[in-house]
């Protein structure tokens, strides 16, 4: 019964007030052993990305609950890009969660029942500005970081994309989220829906990012390559769908 309840049976809308990632290249050998079975990881030139997503989401529900029924919360994601193939030979592109942080206790209980996606209750700070977003957690691991809105900001220095042009298909959100349930050695696949998606180059200030100091993220030398601002973007996740892998998958 567990089982079927993390599979997100039930579609969930919501609005994010903004949404601000930033991706990080590693060796691929670095994040492959991170996915689950049956997933690949998403590469570019021996590497793969990791993204923090920071998100302000309100009247987050279930689909068929009245908007003013919702709930606001701030979200940290920390994602891989990869991908997947179906039983039908369908190739999908989307993000495997190895960790959401939130400040809310609520999200905390109701996140680890509906969902593997391992939530953890953080004290979180932000403030958003018509010049920035920052956003700060304290703690054990700590994050501090802020986006600075600017026309035409550089790349990071470092990165691994040409132009901005090429680092917005990293972007995110993307189309789908990969999970994976061992009980049936199954990957679930939620579709999210998504309005207004036009993500905003950022020029990044990262002054603490504790979760790149544990393993296996520190046997490495992370390369920023980019960070985006999305900002007033109503979003729906449909009803996950259960592939089974095939063995030896």
């Amino acid at each position: 019964m567990l089982a079927f309840l993390k599979r997100h049976p039930v579609a969930i809308q919501a609005f994010f007030d903004f949404s601000a990632v930033l991706t990080y290249a590693f060796p691929s050998s670095i994040l492959q052993p991170l996915l689950a079975p049956g997933l690949k990881l998403d590469e570019r030139d021996g590497h793969g990305f990791l993204a923090i997503a920071m998100v302000h989401t309100k009247r987050l529900r279930p689909f068929f609950v009245p908007e003013f029924l919702g709930n606001e919360f701030f979200l940290i994601g920390y994602r891989i890009f990869a991908r997947f193939e179906t039983s039908t030979g369908k190739r999908l592109r989307g993000l495997r969660i190895l960790q959401s942080e939130t400040d809310r206790a609520k999200m905390v209980f109701f996140g680890n029942i509906l969902t593997h996606y391992n939530y953890h209750k953080a004290n979180i700070k932000w403030e958003k500005s018509p010049e920035s977003i920052h956003v700060s957690k304290d703690g054990a691991e700590k994050l501090d970081v802020i986006f600075h809105r600017e026309p035409n900001p550089p790349l990071p220095p470092g990165s691994l994309f040409k132009d901005w042009r090429e680092a917005r298909m990293y972007a995110g959100p993307l189309p789908f989220t990969f999970d994976y349930e061992k009980e049936t050695h199954s990957i679930v696949v939620i579709e999210g829906v998504r309005e207004n998606w036009d993500p905003l180059p950022a020029r990044i200030q990262v002054n603490e990012c504790d979760f790149l100091k544990r393993e296996p993220f520190a046997s490495a030398t992370p390369r920023l390559c980019s960070a985006f601002v999305l900002e007033n973007v109503p979003y729906m996740w449909k009803r996950g769908r259960r592939e089974t892998l095939a063995e030896g998958r």
